[in-house]
């Protein structure tokens, strides 16, 4: 890759990364870190990857960068302090797509990932698998259990009007 791909690649896919990375994490400056770290690794790496591959390798790392983030979060919750009232909810919603966000943000991280890779950014299952080291089948089960999960937890029509 030369620095003109380079170039090229940060003004094509910055946004597009960075809207990936916000819905997953729903924090700025965390989106704006991995992002960061996940263009910088691509630089250090121009040489080895291909012109063409540079989106797929961005969303790959970024995605990794945020697992890494998450792991080591993880390391510091504690566990047996769980709120019931953090994972139901009970308010009246006018807006579906602040709902949807709500719900989403509730999925366990990797059903959030496959999610939004699948149905926000238009990936197939075979490039998720991909991005997230699973396979297709595997894309395909987290998928769909995300999918039950928002529609269980949206409910009718007429509780979310």
């Amino acid at each position: 890759m030369t620095t003109d791909e380079y170039n090229r690649c940060v003004d094509e896919h910055s946004d597009a990364v960075y809207r990936f990375m916000l819905k997953n994490t729903r924090n700025e400056e965390l989106a704006k870190d991995i992002i960061q770290e996940s263009f910088t690794k691509l630089w250090v790496k121009k040489d080895e990857i291909e012109g063409s591959k540079a989106k797929s390798y961005l969303f790959s790392t970024a995605y990794h960068q945020m697992v890494d983030v998450y792991r080591k979060e993880k390391r510091k919750d504690d566990f047996e302090n769980v709120n019931e009232q953090d994972y139901s909810h009970s308010e009246q919603y006018s807006d579906l797509s602040e709902l949807l966000n709500v719900a989403i943000q509730q999925l366990p991280e990797i059903q959030r990932s496959v999610i939004m890779l699948r149905d926000y950014e238009g990936y197939s299952y075979e490039e998720i698998g991909k991005i997230t080291n699973l396979n297709e089948s595997q894309v395909k089960v987290y998928i769909y259990r995300a999918r039950l999960f928002l529609k269980k937890y949206i409910g009718s029509m007429e509780n979310v009007l």
